[in-house]
């Protein structure tokens, strides 16, 4: 099931960024004190209250020339498009501005629920400046320090009172899968053609995000799967076409709803920044992984074409050398037949268990191929090792101080693991805990 999203909107320099990034609990936009400089990410996850949330900074969403009041106004727009709950932020510095107005007005006639945080409220002082606000007509103005971290509590109690109670219920048997890249690089044509290579389709299912219909169908294998449209999710219009974060943003929201992602690549066109960008999210959420090559069938090829290629997706995708990689041509159904194996495959290694007697025999060997290493004198010591979750594969190593497990002694026992189960298509999680 999709999270609840929360989008955060507002002018300009109100401190969007910093909210943002508070509610996500780190660090991930830029933060300056100059309008219009958020430039990193704009999609995390939260949770408050036990429940998990997804979170939009609007202000993150580079409209390009677009005038100053337009780009306020048609990030608002998005906001209404892709968010549950929206919270809409004002300085108590400046306080009501025009552009403020203007936001509330296309707010309040969305009929989402929105919450006013008033932001820079950094003493108690301040908090007389906040009864202007009412004029928003958003009810209640709730006084927030973004830099302090002060009253985002309140704000998020309210955000959860307005989440959806309902529980989707899922069926485990079905695999659920989205097409993810850059536009053009043949996403509609390949979906068009993996329904068309002899699959029975089972259902066109309401997709919980907006304007998406999923497709269910069964495989040659028996499989069923869940096809979870991406490539039916752009907006019409200049404003949402020409941003590449929006893009990502939707991206996103598949990738959230998906068991395994397919990471499609142009052929023709190579590997772009914003390519490695999606498949980095789908890497840090823990997604199953298939790299597809589509339109291969328009490269010349020479003897080594097709490894000099695979070579180069491996130098640029380091982080991804798990994932199994696939040329195909939705033209000409070249090697199409390949991807729902693929996706079975790459499914049951996301929920693969190791016993434990097991994988404690292969940490303890090895450490006899290579042993722990040292800081400071201090020996890392290894004592139990355990599997405590699937989808992706998570082991807890219980060791002496975890601050001695290495990043790469921890990727050389990823490796171990690997080596032994081979977890093909997914990533592996190893977390170190110190033994009580």
């Amino acid at each position: 099931m999709a999270n609840p999203t929360i989008a955060i909107v507002g002018r300009p320099n109100v401190g969007k960024s910093t909210v943002f990034n508070r509610i996500a609990g780190e660090r991930i936009s830029i933060v300056e004190d100059t309008p219009g400089v958020t430039r990193d990410r704009i999609y995390a996850t939260g949770e408050w209250l036990g429940r998990e949330f997804s979170i939009i900074d609007t202000g993150g969403i580079d409209l390009g020339d677009e005038p100053f009041m337009d780009q306020i106004k048609h990030q608002a727009e998005i906001a209404i498009d892709e968010a549950d709950v929206i919270i809409l932020v004002a300085s108590a510095r400046e306080g009501v501005t025009d552009a403020d107005e203007m936001v509330a007005r296309i707010l309040y006639r969305s009929k989402k629920p929105v919450i006013l945080a008033v932001n820079k409220v950094d003493n108690p002082e301040m908090r007389n400046d906040i009864y202007e606000f009412y004029a928003l007509g958003l009810g209640e103005p709730y006084p927030i320090s973004g830099s302090h971290g002060l009253g985002l509590g309140d704000v998020l109690d309210e955000a959860v009172k307005h989440f959806s109670t309902e529980v989707e219920e899922v069926d485990d048997s079905i695999i659920k899968f989205s097409l993810i890249g850059r536009p053009n690089v043949g996403k509609s044509s390949l979906i068009n053609a993996i329904l068309g290579e002899d699959r029975v389709i089972v259902s066109d299912i309401e997709g919980t995000t907006r304007d998406a219909i999923d497709t269910s169908f069964v495989s040659e294998s028996g499989q069923e799967f869940t096809m979870i449209d991406t490539a039916g999710m752009r907006k019409r219009g200049k404003v949402y076409e020409s941003t590449e974060k929006y893009s990502v943003m939707r991206a996103m929201r598949a990738i959230e709803r998906s068991d395994v992602v397919l990471m499609v690549l142009n052929a023709e066109e190579g590997i772009r920044e914003q390519d490695k960008r999606v498949a980095g999210y789908a890497h840090e959420a823990g997604r199953g992984l298939v790299i597809v090559v589509n339109k291969w069938d328009l490269v010349e090829k020479e003897t080594n074409t097709m490894r000099d290629f695979e070579k180069e997706i491996r130098e640029e995708f380091q982080y991804l050398d798990y994932a199994p990689i696939v040329f195909v041509s939705a033209k000409t159904k070249q090697r199409l037949h390949q991807l729902p194996e693929l996706i079975e495959l790459v499914s049951m290694n996301q929920n693969l268990r190791i016993p434990s007697a097991v994988l404690n025999d292969i940490i303890m060997d090895a450490v006899a191929i290579n042993p722990t290493p040292t800081d400071k004198g201090k020996r890392l010591k290894i004592f139990y090792a355990t599997q405590v979750a699937v989808k992706p594969p998570t082991f807890v190593i219980f060791v002496n101080e975890e601050e001695l497990m290495h990043f790469s002694y921890a990727r050389f026992l990823e490796n171990q693991i690997r080596k032994a189960f081979v977890f093909e298509g997914t990533p592996i999680k190893i977390i170190a805990r110190r033994r009580k």
